[in-house]
């Protein structure tokens, strides 16, 4: 099973196009006969880091897509292998310090061979990360370029 996971802040544009990307594919006709064939499972964890590791659990393949925010050209897309951006957590009073690049340490750690080896992640450089609903549209043309690829990895593509 693959398990594609969109993170982020829909509260805070450009910071909510993991989530984007995630319902855009909810949307596909054509994934929803491999969701329904028990293929794929699309999941918006929202900010809730440790939700990826246990949604990543027991798929062969996860993919995870967020935004970034490191100076780049916005919309730039970022892909690396997880085991490149895995983070041991730090001590922290709240869950909220628990973050995606935690999950994917803590699941191989926790979850051994039950968490996936291949871990593919996708990090777009926002523009905007202050309040808003709205993607801008560097970043809403990088989304659907990932749909894009992800539907490509699937072997489908959108009518």
């Amino acid at each position: 099973m693959i398990s594609i996971i969109g993170c982020g802040n829909s509260n805070r544009s450009d910071d909510g196009v993991g989530v984007y990307v995630v319902r855009r594919l909810m949307k596909s006709q054509a994934i929803d006969c491999k969701v329904a064939a028990k293929e794929v499972r699309l999941f918006d964890a929202g900010t809730a880091g440790m939700e990826v590791m246990f949604q990543a659990r027991g798929s062969s393949t996860l993919i995870i897509i967020d935004a970034n925010q490191c100076g780049a050209e916005p919309g730039a897309i970022f892909e690396a292998p997880g085991e490149f951006l895995a983070n041991v957590p730090e001590p922290a009073f709240n869950l909220h310090g628990f973050r995606w690049d935690h999950a994917i340490y803590a699941g191989r750690k926790i979850f051994k061979e039950e968490f996936p080896q291949d871990v593919n992640v996708y990090l777009i450089e926002g523009e905007n990360l202050g309040f808003g609903l709205e993607l801008s549209d560097s970043v809403q043309k990088s989304a659907e370029l990932v749909v894009a690829k992800i539907e490509a990895r699937l072997g489908i593509s959108s009518p």
